[in-house]
């Protein structure tokens, strides 16, 4: 049978393809902007017949209702990165967190840990050849479907093709759902004198011929807006927004001195408006692999000249970084953070990068901090921190002791909240842990 055949023969409606789905299953959502909308909602529409359905995937950018209390008992939201409509759900009990870094997702449906009974996968039309492409979402969502017992896939026009290791057969798929429903976007964030004074200070550091990693926000966003000047940058990063296509159409961008995929973009997921979906459509300067490739720290680190620049909520005076929590409540997730930071160390000349405005809360509160608070975990250790910046500063940490930390970071503090921070500090650690 040709594989025109087999695609028509196994077209059917959201609501028959879901029907797949069993109680006790494990289910799969493909990632962040790339999740497939109309069958998410047509499972919900059958909560009634389910009985804990088990859901696993990264951010989500949906409406998240299989998380509310009303659908507790149909499904149970396990999650590898919690967002913003799921997280009262592990907040509450009526889920739970994995931690686990973004690069070793894949080993987890792969080897075992959580086999997936089905995912659910968002692709484009085939091309002549009968191949699907993962478009804006390849990450851990390949590996699953690679795996699960079972492949649905909701076929749209509207997500681009990606090229790289992104394609998925027809004979690979079991369902085919097809819709032309807008693919989520993630509108430009508002960047503030903060996040200027952040980009420009990490412009500083960003050397011609590196290799950058940009993860989401304001800042990584306000630190292109101030690379224009540099030349022959590179793009190995899990993700990358329009500032990005701005800086390649410009040529600052091209990837010439990269070891891995040299003279390509490369990533693993996509978030953004249409302008970058139109943008990676069909390109071949943007490569697309699932992020057990593109976010182990072997890889990256063969790079050389890499600049990995990611946020946190908080750190302290030794340098552990806070991204992924507030105090004992499952905030965000690991993510590709700490992927990056060692990926960085492993670079020649690379620089691992924590950005984050010095206070929260509208000033309130400073996010440098003598100490964390119990519960808090710690998303990279302080034997990785390399560089923090703020908008009063660069603290480079690599190679100082305590005390010099200390001294870096409370240079780079808000100086409202300098002195009590080394009040606290002092009453935690005593005088000698402290700069003079």
């Amino acid at each position: 049978m040709d594989w025109k055949s087999e695609y028509e023969r196994k077209r059917v409606s959201a609501a028959e393809a879901v029907k797949c789905v069993k109680s006790g299953d494990r289910v799969v959502f493909a990632h962040a902007c790339g999740e497939p909308l109309e069958l998410v909602d047509a499972l919900v529409a059958r909560a009634a017949e389910l009985e804990h359905v088990e859901i696993n995937h990264m951010v989500a950018m949906g409406k998240g209702e299989y998380a509310r209390p009303e659908y507790a008992d149909s499904f149970y939201h396990k999650s590898l990165f919690v967002g913003a409509s799921t997280r009262e759900a592990v907040k509450d009990g009526r889920g739970d967190y994995i931690p686990v870094f973004f690069h070793e997702i894949p080993k987890l449906f792969c080897e075992g840990y959580l086999p997936p009974d089905v995912v659910l996968i968002h692709v484009s039309p085939p091309d002549r050849h009968g191949f699907c492409s993962f478009g804006i979402s390849v990450d851990y969502t390949k590996p699953a479907a690679q795996v699960a017992k079972t492949v649905v896939a909701q076929v749209n026009p509207k997500m681009p093709r990606t090229h790289g290791d992104s394609f998925i057969h027809v004979s690979e798929i079991d369902f085919v759902v097809k819709t032309e429903q807008d693919i989520i976007e993630l509108p430009p964030p508002r960047i503030g004198p903060v996040e200027e004074a952040i980009g420009r200070h990490i412009a500083g550091l960003v050397d011609d011929g590196a290799c950058l990693q940009l993860g989401i926000g304001g800042i990584p966003d306000a630190v292109l807006a101030f690379l224009h000047e540099k030349n022959d940058l590179g793009i190995h990063s899990e993700m990358f927004s329009e500032g990005v296509v701005d800086l390649y159409n410009e040529g600052v961008i091209t990837n010439a001195n990269k070891a891995i995929n040299r003279d390509k973009i490369t990533a693993t997921f996509l978030m953004g408006t249409r302008r970058l979906y139109d943008f990676v459509d069909d390109n071949p300067a943007v490569n697309m692999y699932p992020v057990n490739f593109v976010n182990d720290p072997y890889v990256i680190g063969q790079n050389d000249r890499v600049v990995a620049i990611n946020s946190a909520i908080q750190i302290d005076l030794m340098g552990q970084v806070v991204a992924d929590s507030m105090g004992p409540v499952q905030f965000t997730g690991i993510g590709g953070q700490v992927d990056f930071v060692r990926g960085a160390a492993r670079s020649r000349d690379g620089k691992a990068i924590i950005a984050l405005p010095s206070t929260a809360k509208k000033g309130a509160v400073s996010r440098i901090v003598a100490g964390l608070a119990t519960g808090t975990a710690v998303t990279t250790m302080r034997a990785d921190t390399d560089y923090v910046v703020t908008e009063h500063g660069v603290a480079h940490l690599r190679g100082k002791g305590l005390r010099e930390r200390a001294e870096a970071l409370l240079d780079i503090a808000d100086p409202t909240f300098r002195d009590q921070i080394r009040e606290e500090a002092a009453a935690l650690y005593g005088g000698g842990r402290l700069p003079r």
